[in-house]
């Protein structure tokens, strides 16, 4: 029986397979290009930069529910959410378009990036280049490439893509082999999943353990299990750049107050 992770592949490629029917790659190739060169694109790489910054970034994320969790929010306001994030000083959000477990959409991503100016990065499950250019074609400033669906060779050409169209890529590790054929592959962003997409088992010792291995001009995130200021001391002490959190912020009545109690730390 394959694995969640296995399964939500499958899943991404049969929403590409769907979605060429509707627009060739090669249209939204043309789509993309004319973005780019209308003066209405987004700063390149505006994701990357902005995650430089000196001290601790926080990326802040948007989602219905999750495999692990299940429903995380019925009410789901997440234009409001988007708001409150802004507002508290997000450094990025973070965005799910996957729909089956996620219960996220293009659609909600595009609507939240009509809504705020804060740099956004499509979380979904990159398996096929298409998915590349419609991040861009809705606005994205950064995507998700998670070394576990790729290889090597594919993961550059991802990257490579990702650059052209001046789109940041966080490039998804969970173990050391994942993590050096990142950096192998030149990853200006390399993020550590505290949480094990095959049986989601989570330990936030996995960042601590695996940034010595990172490049040190890399822009290290450790990604989820954050669930208190408490997680987020030893993060910092060990040189991690950035943080994703979702679901204590989601589920926190205050997310304002949930956030600066997490900068505070």
């Amino acid at each position: 029986m394959k694995n969640i992770l296995d399964q939500l592949a499958d899943s991404a490629r049969e929403r590409v397979r769907n979605d060429k029917k509707q627009l060739s790659l090669k249209e939204l190739r043309e789509e993309t290009e004319k973005i780019k060169n209308s003066g209405a694109a987004r700063e390149d790489f505006i994701f990357e930069n902005t995650l430089r910054a000196p001290g601790l970034s926080f990326i802040c994320e948007i989602k219905k529910a999750s495999p692990s969790k299940g429903l995380i929010d019925p009410v789901f306001d997440y234009l409001g959410i988007a708001g409150e994030y802004e507002a508290a000083g997000a450094d990025c959000i973070s965005c799910l378009t996957e729909p089956t477990r996620f219960l996220g959409s293009d659609q909600i991503f595009r609507e939240v990036r009509g809504a705020v100016q804060t740099p956004m990065i499509r979380k979904d499950f990159t398996v096929d280049e298409y998915q590349i250019y419609q991040a861009k074609a809705m606005g994205a400033d950064a995507v998700l490439l998670i070394c576990a669906l790729l290889d090597e060779k594919t993961l550059k050409r991802f990257m490579y893509i990702c650059d052209e169209l001046g789109l940041s890529a966080l490039v998804e590790t969970h173990d050391a082999g994942e993590l050096k054929m990142a950096a192998a592959a030149g990853a200006r962003m390399i993020g550590v999943n505290n949480r094990n997409l095959k049986d989601f088992s989570v330990d936030i010792e996995n960042s601590r353990s695996l940034r010595a291995l990172a490049p040190a001009d890399t822009i290290f995130v450790s990604e989820s299990g954050i669930r208190s200021p408490e997680d987020i001391r030893p993060l910092r002490e060990c040189g991690t750049d950035a943080v994703l959190i979702g679901e204590a912020l989601m589920r926190a009545a205050d997310k304002k107050q949930q956030l600066e109690a997490f900068r505070h730390a």
